[in-house]
């Protein structure tokens, strides 16, 4: 449980208070620890040892899985600062600790909004807890299910990253061609000074209609999330 939140996001991010990340798994691990009491942890050094690994590689796992999920939406928009001209305005995240984009941050946060508005958060959660009953502690999952679970996981990324991003870019790239036209037929009217400023105002525009897309999106990705973690606990 603390692996998996120490990777996925919101949770891993430095917004949350360092004392809800320590009470949180505490309190997600006293609330499981009933329905444990019949497996058996071996209780010799060693044994012990190996069960604490295994299950911090476990939760690893389903946590970057989690987490490149979730991170679609923040890759759609991120594609879009690259087509709208904002990729040149990057910053460093204090938050993330990296460098993002305009939209790509705007999208991180706005897809953090929707899984707590929709609760989708809670479903996460229970989807964690649930693969206590799939893969009881002490038993190993199939690695060869895990790598194809994380393949897949990364194939659904992209293809959700594109299919947000794809109709604004194609708007965007037949945009930038009726620019270029629009130079070469009337280079008087030096459109490079109109390109800018379009591109702003169409970008911001796309954006702003591309918002009753992300809750199904959010949802559909919280829903592969369940299944990713269920598919690596052995539960299909």
């Amino acid at each position: 449980v603390v692996a998996w939140l120490a990777i996925v996001p919101p949770f891993s991010s430095r917004a949350v208070p360092a004392m809800a990340k320590v009470v949180l798994p505490l309190g997600l691990c006293l609330a499981i620890a009933p329905s444990l009491a019949s497996s058996e942890i071996p209780v010799d050094t060693f044994g012990l040892l190996v069960t604490v690994l295994t299950q911090a590689l476990i939760g690893i796992a389903m946590g970057f899985v989690t987490s490149l999920l979730f991170s679609a939406i923040a890759a759609a928009g991120s594609l879009i600062d690259v087509f709208g001209g904002f990729s040149l305005a990057q910053g460093f995240d204090p938050l993330a600790m990296n460098m993002s984009t305009v939209f790509g941050t705007f999208h991180q946060l706005l897809a953090t909004m929707l899984l707590f508005a929709s609760g989708g958060h809670l479903l996460v959660i229970g989807g964690l807890l649930r693969t206590f009953e799939l893969l009881p502690i002490g038993t190993s999952p199939d690695v060869e299910v895990g790598t194809q679970v994380v393949v897949k996981a990364f194939l659904m990324f992209v293809v959700t990253a594109v299919q947000i991003a794809l109709p604004m870019i194609a708007v965007l790239f037949i945009a930038d061609l009726g620019l270029a036209l629009l130079t070469k037929v009337a280079p008087q009217l030096n459109a490079i000074n109109v390109m800018f400023p379009a591109k702003i105002g169409l970008t911001l525009l796309l954006v702003g209609l591309s918002f009753p897309v992300l809750p199904g999106a959010m949802r559909n990705l919280v829903d592969l999330a369940l299944q990713a973690m269920a598919a690596i606990a052995g539960g299909g």
